[in-house]
């Protein structure tokens, strides 16, 4: 039997989290959820994980901040950004910290999951 994709969703609104979490869990995954970059590298301490899908303005520790990170600790990690803010500093930070997506809110949920999907089988055949 194949393990199930595992994804850990950082937003810090419940309602984006709720989304994605039932929608991630009807595709069969593991999803873990984290309000906010601290509590992501918790999660990151004890799971493993397939992909990171974060928010970038979040309180606390924001996306970029978490991805950095992410490329700093666990490099193998495909990490896929999403704002509701999209702007070119942050595309340009984005491009800088190699994320391998940026998606802007509100975003297709169908489009978003062929975006993780591809990514975690990009990086699970490398």
């Amino acid at each position: 039997m194949m393990s199930k994709n595992s994804i850990l969703v950082v937003d810090d609104e419940l309602l984006i989290r709720d989304l994605l979490y039932d929608f991630f869990q009807d595709q069969g995954w593991e999803i873990s959820i984290a309000s906010d970059g601290k509590k992501a590298m918790e999660v990151l301490k004890s799971k493993e994980i397939d992909l990171l899908l974060t928010d970038i303005k979040m309180p606390e520790m924001d996306g970029l901040d978490l991805t950095k990170y992410v490329r700093e600790n666990y490099p193998d990690i495909p990490v896929v950004l999403m704002t509701g803010f999209p702007s070119v500093e942050t595309a340009v930070t984005a491009l800088r910290e190699k994320v391998e997506d940026y998606i802007v809110k509100p975003f297709n949920i169908n489009k978003l999951y062929k975006t993780v999907e591809s990514k975690v089988n990009e990086s699970k055949s490398e």
